[in-house]
């Protein structure tokens, strides 16, 4: 970041003082405001951060009214038809794509550390079988630093290498395995000669009854969902695990920040609600009525997996995975399927209706991933876990970022007190001798 302009600060045409404006590489400039209060002895005020740069960053870049959005400079489109998952865990953890040779490494430290603690599986055992999956995942990730000790030192690189590698592999194992919990089902553990996602697919899906046979088709699918979700600037959990890293709590407690702001519905619960919705209408016929409760500003109801905060146009991610939805669907036969059916029509009619297109309510990456979810087999209750699985290398990429910028300090927001003034106690409280 460099600075070669200001912005004046003034009052009746009187000069208050003069901020650098600082601009990086691409995006809107910033105002350094770091001695405002110093200065002139007041904040700024910006609720939900919507104008507020809170750091600098070498990872993600979204322009909202352009539609892009880019991993250390790739546009999502390219990453999605051309790399895996893993190749784009590489690319955002390191800054550029791996080679052959990187990436046979990457991959192979990857799948040797798949398994989790023997004794971590006990932790299950104290949650009721109907708990859901996402409260389970919270404990059982922030209990991680407790059984891998030997890297906790942050400001080693080394150590922070270790553990970025530790939760990739062993978070996809965490998320199986609750789902298993849930459904008491016996744990079915990784096998070394699998693949990222199918590892992932048998656990989550397979019973030992059977041999599990993963469907290319389905396990692209699943890779393009995890790399359409592995980063997206500073959103709500990736701020609170960077918030959390800035006091120097160890990367799972760090990572188990983020989960759990994620668990909340206006976050990572969005493509669970998008299925609720859709059982909720339960048929076509339904579809005007719930299309006029949405343009009904005195009725709660909200069509979810529409419109987004940043995208002000098409979500790029929607565009990839309303192809892969449309791929899987066509592999599973399930184009006559009601849900699905129901799901279509409500696109269809949303697209063409000038009061969405008035308010730039297309459908985002949640409306067709909840779909594409549903499709492989897997519960809603789990969708917010897969987020989860998907977005843990965004995170570890932004802590590791964060903790190796000099200019990191322990994040602390100030506020606009709107309460009572000093005041005294009254006399009749105070104490009795």
């Amino acid at each position: 970041m460099n600075h070669e302009r200001s912005f004046t600060l003034s009052e009746n045409g009187q000069l208050i003082c003069e901020l650098p404006i600082l601009f990086g590489t691409t995006g809107p400039d910033v105002i350094d405001i770091q001695t405002l209060y110093q200065r002139t002895g007041m904040f700024t005020y910006d609720p939900g951060f919507t104008s507020t740069a809170s750091c600098g960053s070498t990872i993600t870049y979204i322009d909202g009214e352009a539609g892009i959005l880019l991993y250390r400079g790739y546009p999502i489109e390219q990453l999605a038809e051309k790399c895996t998952f893993l190749e784009v865990c590489y690319l955002l953890l390191n800054g550029e794509l791996p080679n052959s040779e990187q990436m046979q490494e990457f991959e192979y430290n990857i799948t040797m550390h798949t398994m989790v603690h023997d004794q971590l599986t006990n932790f299950f055992n104290g949650f009721r079988r109907d708990a859901h999956p996402m409260a389970i995942m919270v404990a059982v990730v922030g209990a991680l630093s407790a059984f891998y000790h030997d890297a906790l030192d942050i400001k080693s690189k080394t150590h922070r290498d270790i553990s970025a590698v530790r939760l990739i592999a062993k978070v996809p194992t965490i998320v199986a395995m609750c789902h298993k919990y849930s459904t008491g089902l016996p744990f079915m553990y990784p096998q070394n000669k699998l693949s990222y996602v199918e590892n992932f697919m048998r656990m989550m899906l397979a019973t030992p009854c059977d041999e599990y046979h993963p469907n290319p088709v389905l396990v692209r699918a699943l890779d393009r969902i995890l790399i359409l979700h592995a980063d997206h600037e500073q959103n709500a959990s990736t701020s609170t695990v960077r918030l959390a890293g800035s006091s120097g709590a160890n990367p799972y407690a760090c990572i188990t920040s983020g989960i759990a702001c994620l668990w909340g519905a206006a976050h990572g619960g969005a493509n669970e609600a998008v299925l609720n919705m859709l059982e909720e209408i339960g048929d076509i016929s339904r579809i005007p009525l719930y299309i006029n409760k949405a343009k009904d500003k005195n009725d709660d109801f909200r069509l979810m997996g529409f419109g987004h905060r940043v995208y002000k146009h098409y979500d790029p991610r929607a565009k990839l995975m309303r192809a892969t939805c449309y791929e899987v669907l066509t592999e599973l036969g399930l184009h006559d399927d009601k849900l699905f059916k129901l799901a279509l029509e409500l696109e269809r009619i949303a697209l063409e209706d000038n009061y969405f297109i008035e308010k730039k309510l297309y459908p985002n990456v949640d409306f067709y991933s909840g779909i594409v979810l549903h499709a492989l087999g897997i519960p809603s209750n789990m969708f917010t876990a897969m987020f989860a699985m998907g977005r843990t290398v965004g995170w570890i990429a932004h802590w590791d970022e964060m903790i190796s910028d000099p200019d990191q300090k322990i994040g602390r927001p100030r506020q606009l007190y709107t309460g009572a003034t000093c005041r005294d106690v009254p006399a009749r409280h105070g104490k009795t001798i």
